[in-house]
């Protein structure tokens, strides 16, 4: 009852704040209700789907929006990209890829629980580049699992350590978090571009990471060092045979695929054909190819492993914040920014980059980065260089994720199966020192180094 409460006076509070700011009777709607279903993602965030789709039979009934634009603000391209990069994660997963890789490293670290924690943060942040940081979190989180029950550990630091390090992973590259392929799509970034800038940031940011943790968490990685010999098979997640046989396959397409993303603008250029167009193409001759080898298994394989309920969730969010540019109320929003600034672009890109990060912190990133990306748009249309904004939201969505157990769907994950399998509970007042020692320090870091290198 208290929430329903705090949901109707904040929503109340906003749609008041907006007619006291001058906003016209359009706007004040579109504000509303969008409002309505940010307050209730964050309150009730089993519910959201049903708070997206409320809201925009809200913004229907009222002509705020109409089908056309509902399709136009849909985002298709980003919805597209994801279904194909899940079809494709999900076939390695369910051959075992990444499990093999994870237990071929960790059977090389032997009783060396410093060097033991730095690879499995090291694995999770390189994971998450590479797949997504939900597949990441998914079997890091499962093999971190096993080695705390097999030794009698408190998993709960170690679960926020492998978190951590998958949240700054999923800043390195288009692929690792749906915030990402947003921002290629919508800015126009290849591959390439973030191997170029993101990467390197990223990989300080682990680094740093990896240090604050090993100093933070000293005492539960002490516990490792007091338990018997740490053994390959036992930092399995299962007993299973996975041969490299049998891992031909998955390694070519994954290689192949990995390979054409990074060659993807070179290959669009050599053809004539849009930016980003081979970006989509790349993961659509991917998930083509799995679902061949699938078989009779393709239908199945694409029903379980694309989170089709995700995916509507979406869809809902990117068409309620497109009708806030559709009624001109982000533009209103940059105008007001440029005025404050005086048009500086550094200013703007501190105040982007941060409010950011601090909406992550209280929401998922996605939903945090979507409400800014029209904003960005309008304060293009006025004659900024928007390019250090873009940059800017990615490392503030991913990593002032880290601040909060809600600050994006791999802690989410994790602490899930950590509760799950009655291993423990991890609090908000347990996360919330190390997360914010974490992300703040990371933030800092990649803030700096992106302004060393745009500004």
């Amino acid at each position: 009852m208290k929430k329903w409460i705090a949901y109707v006076v904040l929503v109340v509070g906003v749609n008041l704040l907006a007619m006291y700011c001058g906003f016209n009777r359009a706007q004040v709607g579109s504000i509303t209700v969008f409002a309505m279903f940010l307050f209730g993602t964050l309150f009730f965030w089993p519910f959201r789907l049903a708070f997206a789709f409320v809201g925009m039979t809200l913004l229907i009934i009222f002509g705020l929006i109409d089908i056309p634009h509902i399709i136009e603000f849909a985002g298709l391209d980003i919805i597209l990209f994801l279904i194909a990069m899940m079809i494709f994660i999900g076939f390695l997963e369910e051959r075992h890829f990444f499990e093999h890789i994870v237990n071929s490293m960790l059977n090389a670290v032997g009783n060396r629980p410093r060097l033991l924690m730095s690879l499995m943060l090291a694995l999770a942040c390189l994971f998450a580049s590479l797949v997504d940081e939900v597949t990441s979190i998914l079997f890091m989180t499962t093999t971190m699992l096993h080695i705390t029950s097999r030794h009698r550990l408190r998993a709960a630091p170690f679960v926020m350590m492998v978190v951590f390090t998958t949240n700054i992973g999923s800043s390195a590259t288009v692929v690792g978090n749906p915030i990402g392929v947003i921002i290629a799509l919508r800015a126009g970034f290849t591959f390439v571009d973030f191997i170029r800038l993101a990467t390197p940031i990223a990989a300080c940011c682990l680094l740093l990471t990896i240090s604050l943790c090993l100093w933070y968490f000293r005492k539960d990685i002490k516990g490792l060092r007091q338990e018997q010999e740490i053994e390959g098979r036992e930092c399995a997640p299962e007993e299973r045979h996975v041969t490299v046989n049998n891992l031909k396959i998955p390694w070519i397409i994954f290689l192949g695929t990995i390979g054409a993303l990074i060659m993807h603008a070179q290959v669009e250029k050599f053809m004539h054909i849009p930016k980003n167009s081979m970006l989509l193409g790349t993961a659509f001759l991917a998930a083509g190819i799995v679902l061949f080898l699938e078989r009779d298994r393709a239908r199945e394989l694409v029903e379980r492993r694309v989170d089709w309920w995700t995916l509507a969730f979406f869809i809902m969010l990117f068409a309620t914040v497109g009708t806030l540019k559709m009624v001109g109320t982000t533009t209103i929003i940059a105008k007001g920014l440029m005025k404050v600034t005086g048009g500086n672009p550094l200013p703007v890109f501190l105040g982007i980059t941060w409010a950011t990060g601090a909406l992550t912190s209280i929401m998922d990133n996605v939903l945090a980065v979507a409400t800014f990306v029209p904003v960005v748009g309008d304060l293009q249309a006025l004659g900024l260089s928007t390019t250090p904004l873009w940059w800017g939201m990615l490392f503030g969505g991913t990593l002032l994720g880290n601040m909060t157990i809600v600050g994006s769907t791999a802690n989410i994950v994790a602490i899930g199966m950590l509760e799950r399998r009655g291993l423990g509970v991890i609090t908000m007042g347990e996360w919330i020192l190390p997360g914010a020692i974490v992300s703040l320090s990371t933030g800092i870091l990649a803030t700096f180094l992106l302004w060393w290198q745009l500004f």
